[in-house]
């Protein structure tokens, strides 16, 4: 008897000790956000925060459900992993459930902390952007809903065109209802032997769906992970609850003594570029022909009833001398 509880304790100790130190699972805490967020004061260790960015007890919000705000969360130690996977749990929500807006992106770029139109970012930007985009602007075809997940990659030369919802730059993407859930929603964006693959939480089942998978991704070392958020006319609460960095270890890996500190974000592929077509302009004429044309059925309306009022008056008058 004592041997076989002996022998149980040796292995769960081996167990627990395989754990901890498996690399696959080991968390980079210079490049995670965890609660409690706090440090001493209103410093958050490893991280800047700017705009309307709020750090409450339980969530950042980087906006409020509130018209024109942006916010952003950046980490102030540059990442020198080769191989890792980012996991965030966010929640996205607010009081309307038709017309909201704008969304999110988290960044892995070179220049951190800049004010901009991308979701709260700067443009031109270098690194990887994944991009929560929760509003449908209509300025163009889509064979996608809203909110959809995308993903791009900057050299420093491409601008993100928010009139086509970033369709020409993107390398790929994948629609994801998160909005408004009363459970965690999650993200995972795993980059390892130069393949980007995101993955979702979002059906409540504690696993995680494949969004998207794309080869050929060559992203430096030494660059910085940030998460923005951007409201406009539109407007929600984007909150992030945690931010957990993992190394991955592949010993196999050739590329892993490469010197990737110099090189240019590239990419392989990008998704065929969408043909936009714009919405078509009400002109002040079309404005006054829709009036007349209001008018004239108003006009014919009228005339309709005034004749069947008379109709009617005649009919009755008619049956009135068939009884005389």
């Amino acid at each position: 008897m004592y041997a076989t509880l002996i022998y149980f304790f040796v292995v769960g100790i081996l167990q627990s000790v395989n754990a901890e130190w498996n690399t696959k699972d080991y968390m980079k805490r210079e490049h995670s956000l965890t609660r409690p967020y706090q440090g001493s004061g209103m410093i958050i260790p490893y991280w800047d925060f700017m705009g309307s960015t709020m750090v409450t007890n339980n969530y950042i919000r980087l906006t409020s459900d509130l018209q024109s705000k942006q916010g952003a969360i950046w980490n102030s130690v540059p990442c020198y992993v080769r191989n890792w996977e980012l996991q965030v749990h966010f929640k996205v929500h607010g009081k309307e459930k038709d017309l909201f807006g704008d969304g999110f992106a988290i960044w892995y770029a070179k220049q951190r902390m800049k004010h901009g139109p991308v979701f709260g970012n700067m443009d031109y930007f270098q690194g990887l952007a994944i991009i929560l985009d929760t509003y449908s602007n209509h300025n163009g075809p889509h064979n996608h809903q809203h909110p959809y997940i995308s993903a791009m990659v900057n050299n420093g030369s491409l601008h993100y065109d928010h009139d086509r919802d970033g369709t020409h730059t993107q390398l790929a993407g994948c629609e994801a209802k998160f909005r408004n859930l009363n459970y965690d929603t999650h993200i995972a964006i795993r980059y390892e032997r130069d393949t980007l693959t995101v993955s979702t939480d979002i059906a409540n089942k504690a696993a995680w769906k494949e969004c998207f998978s794309v080869k050929g991704i060559k992203l430096p070392t030494g660059y910085y992970f940030g998460i923005s958020a951007t409201t406009g006319d539109l407007s929600d609460n984007h909150d992030i609850l945690s931010i957990r960095l993992f190394e991955l270890d592949l010993p196999d890996d050739p590329k892993d003594n490469e010197d990737r500190s110099a090189i240019l974000p590239s990419a392989a592929f990008f998704e065929s570029p969408r043909e936009r077509v714009d919405d078509p302009k009400q002109t002040p004429m079309s404005g006054i022909k829709m009036f007349l044309i209001m008018l004239v059925g108003a006009l014919i309306f009228i005339a309709c009833v005034v004749i069947a009022i008379m109709f009617y008056q005649k009919h009755q008058e008619n049956s009135r001398k068939r009884f005389y």
